[in-house]
């Protein structure tokens, strides 16, 4: 069910003003009231100069974002503008339904292009098109449940962290000693519990990149490596061997108190709010290839099917000012480097310390986004049913892999 909001908004009154009235409408896959509210507040300081232009902010479900956008798409209805995961930034510039917002960018006072991290545009910018601006380029982080690691005597993440033994073996050591089926207390629980299906991506590859492997490289998967098989072994253990992670198929989830660890990002901060646990953050553990920060990043685009192309580059363009990205770094990490280097940063969420930002800003300077492809979506279809395949006690881990390639390289070259 699509979760709608009405903001009224406007643009600064150094672009072009809007002769009637138009609506914008914006999907969106958060339904945070504090992301919505955010978004609510930079809206609405631009209501007094232009009353007369709306955006909708539409949100999608996680899961069905990708699917659900390019239906609309495809059948006529396309939203104004969007967000949109690294992953997908490949097949839609290539299929030409993103906006060159490039003309808008440079026409606008005081935007400074060049302020973005020349890297974080990679997968935005084709030649001297600009397809979209990064509004986070966000890295992974552990967070951990402080008062149950202190009830079990055990060093925290954020311990090991600053002495150098926060590794992925250790990790999955401490899930499996803080698991208490009595309590109904899980050790570990994946991204957002969806680990298994929509982000088994962002689930795999820390753990995969921490042992040396890569998704795929040169036209070629590269997920039936030893390093990769190594890496989600260590995982499928974690879920079958030890029995310590929510597995497929049941519920668990950190910000209730019902699991002592999860990775996420710093967005989700927000749903610690009134919790009843004491609670820390931590770098992605380190493996045998060292420490792999991953970073997924998320771009503002305009489509090119849109009924208001212009107004809609426009209102990109001011969302995605230094002010505006400086509001957004409360939960989105910037690839601003003014916004990034700027203490304010540091001190941009009330609720997280400035040496735990410290840690995100370091996982953006060190990360590497996740996997992209100009095929993504048929990758991902071809590679589902091998990774459901995965998610049995008694799955070969090498062998699986292994077929997941043979299905999924004729798409990578």
């Amino acid at each position: 069910m699509i979760k709608r909001l009405i903001i009224a908004t406007a643009l600064t009154g150094t672009l072009a003003s809007t002769a009637a009235a138009e609506e914008l409408r914006f999907t969106v896959w958060t339904g945070s009231e504090a992301h919505l509210a955010m978004l609510n507040g930079i809206a609405e300081s631009f209501t007094e100069t232009h009353p007369d232009v709306t955006v909708q902010f539409d949100t999608i479900p996680f899961g069905d974002y990708v699917q659900k956008l390019t239906l609309q798409l495809a059948g006529g209805n396309p939203p104004d503008l969007g967000w949109l995961l690294e992953s997908s930034a490949p097949a839609f510039v290539n299929a030409g339904v993103l906006e060159d917002i490039s003309d808008t960018l440079t026409a606008a006072d005081d935007y400074n292009y060049a302020d973005f991290s020349e890297p974080a545009m990679g997968l935005w910018t084709k030649g001297d098109a600009v397809y979209g601006i990064p509004f986070s380029t966000s890295p992974f982080l552990i967070y951990f449940n402080k008062t149950l690691y202190d009830e079990a005597g055990l060093e925290t993440p954020a311990e090991r962290a600053a002495d150098g033994t926060w590794t992925w073996e250790q990790l999955k050591s401490d899930a499996a000693a803080l698991r208490n089926a009595d309590a109904g207390v899980w050790g570990y629980e994946t991204v957002d519990g969806q680990g298994y299906g929509a982000r088994v991506m962002h689930n795999l590859m820390p753990i995969v990149r921490a042992y040396g492997g890569e998704a795929w490289s040169n036209g070629a998967c590269t997920l039936d490596s030893q390093e990769a098989a190594e890496a989600v072994q260590l995982f499928h253990d974690m879920v079958y061997a030890d029995q310590s992670t929510v597995p497929p198929g049941e519920q668990g989830d950190f910000f209730s108190g019902n699991a002592a660890l999860t990775m996420t990002q710093i967005s989700r901060v927000t749903k610690l709010a009134d919790v009843d646990f004491d609670w820390g953050i931590a770098p992605l553990p380190s493996g045998p290839a060292g420490e792999a920060s991953t970073v997924g990043q998320a771009a503002v685009v305009a489509f090119a099917q849109g009924k208001n192309k212009e107004v809609a580059a426009e209102f990109l363009a001011h969302m995605t000012s230094a002010e505006n990205v400086a509001k957004m770094a409360e939960f989105f990490p910037p690839a601003r480097i003014s916004v990034l280097e700027s203490d304010a940063f540091l001190s941009s969420n009330p609720a997280v310390t400035p040496e735990q930002m410290e840690i995100v800003a370091a996982g953006i300077e060190g990360g590497s986004v996740l996997p992209s492809h100009e095929r993504y979506p048929q990758i991902e279809a071809a590679s589902r049913p091998d990774f459901d395949a995965l998610w049995a006690a008694d799955a070969d881990v090498p062998a699986v892999l292994a077929r997941l390639c043979d299905d999924i390289d004729p798409l990578l070259k």
